[in-house]
């Protein structure tokens, strides 16, 4: 068992995720089954989850209102594992990986349920059907290959429907049995589950009560005084516990684009990156077809001093509305847009997606392909903004970025090239684009002029510069060291070579002598 559940999982936390998402399909399931059935919800038709902790035993209980499991659905869904054994999973878990199939692991396997084991030596399953009189226990240790089926006769532990869930936590494990730790769980990865999640947290309030210390107050009235014995308080604060809702049940990423407002995707934003500033843009979508998900992708407007290797925890990966992961290495998006954040929703992948199935996964190419395609889109959009401010205020943050694309990512080259932004020799105050230069390109040009130089200075002052001066050719101006890198790695932009005026033999007559380039530098 230890060996099946840690090949699967290296963070241990992941277990209430896990758990979590499997009390929210029994709820799902009951949902779908009760249109057709009104009667599955004659027990009660509350469907929630509630999360109650026992710091003290070291244990978590996790109950739900779902469709419960009969005696033999308890046999096919908690004792695959055990039945079929350990080599035969491993097996096909190995033959699924080298195949590179998208295989749903949790579906075949009941690995979700199978978590729990990462924090506990025992699990005990309560649960009951609608379709059964009998409530029935299933329990397990960690140690343990078998397994126990028997039927509940405690009346005090017999529930209406659904199913309770108990683990009896490690030794080294039971700081999961803190309400606070369970609450923060729930909200970093269970936040948008579509059913009410409750835990079961310490609350108070404040009273005024007495004290056995009474002060004597004096009254005067007319020519007599009166002593008075005025009671004594104190504000003491009296604690209790309650159920606490602790989720939201409607993701941004689900609502329709046109009935959320800027300052909502401006809040959302801030509060799940933790920024101060608004964001320079933002994109809500959805994609349909082969691959379908959900997306809000964000620029943010603070600036980002160095480019980061691969790993960012810039964009949050969602499956079925559950937090998977922010820890990524160019799965879905490139090094060069790893400035780029936000949300991305998924159905199609499993929960238990690894690394190994991102790299590998079609599914994960084609969103990786959209993802980008959209950003692109999102970077366009501040580039056409009629406040030119805009996007000086985006290159200056995040130029640098682009220029390393030219490099890295030859397939989107035709998106990167109108983005890029250089001084020249017409304009040496303000940045222009490559179409701002093609427009303004002499009818008899037939190539796009550069000098690359250390300072702006030195660029001007060029000596290179005068006969393409004296044609009125317009020069770019390449004063950054990845400026040159960039636009040789280009080659061409809108059928125009790049030619660099420092070369020899440079021949600026009607049908302009092209020179051969150096070979486009790669990224390292």
């Amino acid at each position: 068992m230890d060996l099946i559940v840690h090949s699967l999982y290296s963070n241990k936390e992941v277990f209430l995720r896990e758990l979590v998402s499997n009390a929210s399909d029994a709820l799902d399931k009951l949902r779908y089954l009760s249109v057709t059935d009104s009667d599955l919800l004659k027990d009660g038709p509350e469907l929630d989850i509630r999360i109650q902790t026992d710091k003290d035993n070291g244990t978590i209980t996790i109950i739900d209102t779902g469709i419960g499991m009969t005696r033999q659905e308890l046999v096919d869904s908690l004792g695959t594992i055990a039945s079929s054994g350990t080599a035969k999973f491993l097996k096909a878990l190995k033959e699924s990986q080298e195949t590179s199939v998208d295989s749903n692991l949790i579906g075949q396997f009941g690995v979700g349920f199978y978590s729990a084991f990462l924090v506990s030596d025992k699990v005990v399953v309560s649960t009951k059907s609608p379709k059964s009189d009998k409530q029935y226990v299933w329990e397990s240790e960690a140690e343990s290959n078998s397994y126990t089926i028997r039927e509940e006769t405690d009346t005090e532990k017999l529930i209406p429907r659904g199913t309770r869930l108990t683990l009896y936590l490690k030794r080294d494990d039971k700081g999961f049995a803190h309400p606070e730790r369970i609450q923060k769980l729930v909200k970093n990865y269970s936040q948008f589950v579509s059913f009410p999640i409750y835990t079961w947290q310490e609350k108070g309030y404040t009273k005024e009560v007495e004290v056995d210390d009474p002060a004597e107050a004096k009254i005067e009235a007319g020519d007599e005084t009166k002593t008075e014995v005025k009671k004594k308080t104190k504000t003491v604060v009296e604690k209790y516990w309650d159920w606490e809702l602790t989720n939201e049940t409607q993701p941004i990423w689900l609502r329709n684009p046109r009935e959320v407002s800027t300052d909502e995707y401006n809040a959302f934003y801030k509060n799940t990156f933790n920024e101060y500033m608004d964001p320079l843009a933002s994109s809500h979508f959805t994609t349909e077809g082969e691959v379908e998900f959900r997306s809000i992708l964000y620029v943010p407007a603070t600036k980002k001093d160095d480019i980061p290797d691969r790993k960012t925890k810039n964009i949050r990966l969602y499956i079925k509305r559950v937090f998977i992961s922010d820890d990524f290495d160019g799965e879905l998006f490139p090094r060069y847009l790893s400035f780029v954040k936000g949300v991305v929703d998924s159905n199609d992948l499993p929960l238990n997606v690894s690394r190994e199935i991102l790299q590998e996964s079609r599914v994960v190419r084609i969103m990786r392909k959209r993802l980008v395609r959209k950003a692109f889109d999102m970077i366009l959009g501040i580039s056409c903004s009629e406040n030119r401010d805009d996007y000086e205020k985006f290159w200056e943050n995040y130029g640098k970025f682009l220029k390393l694309g030219c490099l890295e990512d030859q397939e989107n080259h035709k998106r990167i090239a109108p983005l890029l932004r250089f001084f020249s020799s017409q304009s040496s105050e303000e940045l222009i684009s490559l179409d701002e230069y093609v427009e303004n390109m002499k009818p008899e040009q037939k190539d796009i002029y550069y000098i690359a130089a250390d300072s702006l200075s030195s660029a001007k002052h060029a000596p290179f510069l005068e006969k393409l001066n004296e044609k009125e050719y317009e020069v770019l101006f390449l004063i950054d060291p990845m400026d040159e890198v960039s636009v040789r790695n280009l080659n061409t932009y809108k059928d125009k070579r790049f030619i660099d005026i420092s070369k020899e033999n440079l021949d600026l007559g009607m049908h302009t002598k092209v020179l051969l380039l150096e070979p486009p530098f790669t990224a390292e």
